[in-house]
């Protein structure tokens, strides 16, 4: 039985659906080969993610490849609970998901998932892999193999492989160049600023922006915060993606020093209490503090609590004033939570469009070459990546190269040179 909010939402979850579906076209067109080919037929899928109406379209596109679902929430606050409706009565899947719900409701979902003994797994996290290592070892041996979707989740795969923990082949799609180079950085650089903006009403141009982290969300962010206006500071712990940040112009500053000088923070480095008592202590008056990394551990919420004397709460939709002992007053956006997610709605459909589309065929994929894998983190095949690339520009109306024999002779031979 699915625990969703209410049932009577399903129409209007339908509908939003569909909008979505009309900006996806690699997965429609996946999902209409899937309804021909059956890859995963007989497959059980047990998956954690942002329930919304991008995930309904790959729920959907599963079920035409055969499968049966069951999807509980990667995060509660970004769980849409039309599209929760809708998938349960109009699309037949399994849905374990409520928006708002506390951590025991997030993870009595996420147990309920897995009560269908999945033979494979999606996850967007790595907390469905790590609640089937600790909590529900006796489903192991059905699982055949699983997907992760976002960066935080592969390091803690990693972790577990290190430590010989992992029991089945999980493939990182995430680091696929159509997801990470795509979604990373075109998806949450634009989401990511729509949730702070609908979130605060707040005027980008002549602020100091300071974002944590220059992986691929980051360079994303620093761009589109530079477009808009802001004067944006980087801090790193990598030398390499510091001085890359350098090169394009931004400034890259410890966060001790940027803490004094931001009007905007946004944490996107996929490591905890990025931002502490001893930079909340000097921020200005007014700064604005929002994480798009996965989990709400990067900012530190607790000491921002035990530093303030008093709390408004929602003083505006995702947005609460922390009131410190000498005046000053900080705004944290969506509990430290994913800010693009839960002040607005995530990535573009257009974005999820390629993520997607490399989960369903990574799927497929798993469903013949689980037996040929080890317990490992294992990279999506180069293959997938570039069908989908190719897809999405065929979609976009856009032509590109071949090479010709003679080129293809000239890359393949070492005897040829100037």
């Amino acid at each position: 039985m699915s625990d969703i909010a209410d049932v009577s939402l399903a129409y209007e979850g339908v509908k939003r659906i569909g909008w979505a579906d009309r900006t996806m076209p690699v997965l429609r067109q996946i999902r209409e080969r899937f309804a021909e080919d059956r890859p995963l037929d007989g497959y059980r899928i047990a998956a954690c993610l942002h329930v919304t109406t991008e995930t309904a379209n790959l729920i959907r596109t599963l079920q035409a490849g055969g499968a049966s679902v069951a999807l509980a929430a990667s995060n509660p606050l970004s769980t849409q609970d039309d599209v929760a409706a809708a998938l349960v009565q109009e699309y037949g899947a399994e849905v374990f998901a409520r928006s708002g719900t506390d951590r025991e409701g997030y993870y009595r979902h996420i147990r309920q998932a897995l009560e269908t003994a999945p033979d494979l797994v999606l996850d967007d996290g790595c907390d469905l892999v790590n609640t089937l290592h600790t909590e529900r070892q006796d489903l192991l041996d059905t699982v055949k193999a699983g997907c992760e979707e976002t960066t935080t989740g592969v390091i803690r795969l990693h972790q577990m492989v290190r430590e010989g923990a992992l029991r089945f082949p999980v493939v990182a799609v995430n680091d696929t160049d159509t997801k990470h180079m795509f979604d990373n950085r075109y998806g949450t650089g634009q989401s990511t600023l729509d949730g702070i903006v609908r979130a605060t009403n707040t005027l980008l141009a002549g602020k100091t922006v300071v974002i944590a982290g220059f992986g691929y969300c980051g360079r994303g962010l620093a761009e589109r915060a530079r477009g808009l206006g802001a004067r944006v500071v980087v801090t790193e712990i990598d030398p390499v993606k510091a001085l890359d940040a350098a090169l394009q112009g931004f400034a890259v500053q410890p966060m001790a020093e940027a803490a004094k000088q931001g009007d905007v923070f946004i944490t996107v480095t996929g490591n905890r209490d990025v931002i502490g008592a001893e930079h909340l202590r000097v921020m200005k008056d007014g700064a604005i503090l929002a994480n798009s990394g996965h989990f709400d551990v990067e900012i530190d919420v607790r000491a921002l609590e035990d530093l303030a004397v008093d709390v408004h709460r929602g003083v505006r939709p995702q947005a609460d004033e922390y009131v410190l002992e000498d005046g000053r007053t900080l705004v944290l956006l969506a509990e430290g939570r994913l800010v693009n997610l839960a002040a607005a709605e995530g990535h573009p459909a257009a974005v999820m469009d390629m993520s997607f589309a490399d989960q369903a065929l990574t799927c497929a994929w798993l469903a013949s070459a689980h037996a040929s894998l080890e317990p490992a983190v294992h990279q999506v095949p180069k293959e997938i990546d570039t069908e989908v690339a190719r897809l999405k520009l065929a979609s976009m109306e856009i032509g590109i190269d071949t090479l010709t024999d003679a080129q293809e002779d000239y890359l393949h031979s070492w005897r040829l040179g100037s």
